[in-house]
């Protein structure tokens, strides 16, 4: 597809950030056509290069993190750095960064600062704690703001101590919601002709999509626990073992849905038995509606079970692995796994484009760069107009 329509094709973005919230945001924005402009210290490289299993002595979550984005190498703790990064923001709409608060103001690189170059310019700040409050100062890594929000309370079992989820998804959730945060900041620049900044922590990030745990404490006296594959009060909805030694899921809470399950089960007078008819009768008793569940999937083969359960249009499905992923025809026909040339590694394989846009779709032109400061040239001599005794001059000084 031709580069001119991809949506933010006319914003430019410097990353300064490293590992996995403020990246995963300029991936998301990069996806879309956005120039992303990733800022490493020379000779210190973002520890994602490096993480995660590797092949032929390559990262295998670099490529994914950074596709799409420029590599320049930049010392920000040195003045001389720090005045070409002010030069940067007079040509950028966005500066992502997840540092500690107060470390770019130790730079002498704050959003006021900036701001007066550039009134225009977004800043895009993703922390533990966020930019205010008695915490701001604290270290905070998305495990932490998973504990803080409250996810890993609910997650695991209950004679079990708390669990986190095998994804860095604290990071996740904080970058989706600094990326919401820019292109709402983007949006209304079109009417003030402003930027501002976008504060996002990961404790808030994870707490945002917390449901009603605080009413269901302050209102109703509850408080949410660890409770397995169950959500309390809401039955069907678990995993269920079957014939051929696999578990696979059933949601059928709904009481239409149940009705259906119940015929998928050859059981149609369960729906109206009255320990299961409604939703609050099934949530109390969870228990022994799930046991009955599991005596029918036992006798089946998970493939043959969930071919009934979709004939009956109950949602179901299997318990995917990378393997699984990989073999599933939907996966293939919506392009969630995509094939991109590396340098090193031949064809990379990895995740499509979420979300999917009718007309203007995003795209990925390349996995992340794999030479710090590939880009330097690019970026240094033909959008600053440095010349190469100049560029000689910062790379004898550690600059770049």
């Amino acid at each position: 597809m031709s580069e001119k329509q991809l949506p933010l094709q006319d914003i430019r973005v410097l990353e300064l950030g490293t590992l996995l919230a403020g990246p995963f945001s300029g991936r998301l924005l990069g996806d879309f056509g956005a120039e992303i402009i990733k800022v490493e210290p020379p000779g210190k490289s973002d520890p994602m290069r490096n993480w995660g299993k590797s092949k032929d002595g390559v990262g295998l979550w670099w490529p994914i993190q950074s596709r799409n984005k420029k590599s320049i190498t930049l010392n920000l703790r040195e003045e001389e750095g720090q005045h070409v990064l002010r030069e940067l923001v007079k040509e950028a709409d966005v500066v992502i960064e997840n540092f500690r608060p107060g470390t770019m103001e130790k730079w002498n690189l704050s959003y006021e600062t900036l701001s007066e170059i550039n009134p225009r310019l977004i800043m895009v700040r993703t922390s533990g704690y966020g930019q205010t409050g008695p915490y701001k100062h604290r270290a905070g890594f998305g495990s932490v703001g998973e504990a803080m929000g409250g996810l890993r309370n609910v997650t695991g079992f209950p004679d079990r101590p708390p669990s986190r989820i095998g994804v860095s998804i604290g990071d996740t959730l904080a970058a989706l919601f600094a990326t919401i945060g820019c292109l709402v900041a983007l949006h209304e620049r079109e009417r003030s002709g402003k930027g501002q900044v976008v504060d996002t922590a990961l404790y808030e990030s994870v707490f945002s999509v917390m449901e009603s745990i605080i009413p269901d404490y302050l209102l109703a006296g509850y408080i949410r626990e660890r409770m397995g594959n169950i959500l309390p009060g809401v039955a069907p909805s678990n995993i269920y073992f079957t014939k051929d030694k696999t578990y696979i899921v059933i949601g059928a809470n709904a009481d239409g849905v149940f009705s259906r399950l119940c015929e998928a089960m050859e059981q149609p007078e369960l729906a109206k038995d009255p320990r299961f008819s409604t939703h609050h009768a099934r949530g109390e008793n969870m228990k022994l509606l799930d046991s009955m569940i599991e005596e029918w999937t036992k006798t089946l083969p998970a493939k043959e079970a969930l071919k009934i359960l979709e004939d009956k249009g109950v949602p179901s499905g299997l318990i995917y692995s990378a393997k699984d992923i990989l073999e599933d025809p939907h996966y293939k026909e919506r392009d969630m796994i995509i094939k991109v040339d590396h340098p090193q590694l031949g064809e990379f394989p990895m995740p499509g484009i979420v979300p999917k846009l009718s007309r203007t779709p995003g795209e990925v032109k390349h996995a992340g760069p794999e030479a710090m400061g590939k880009h330097n040239n690019d970026i240094y001599s033909e959008l600053l107009g440095y010349s190469e005794s100049r560029l000689e001059e910062l790379k004898k000084k550690n600059i770049i």
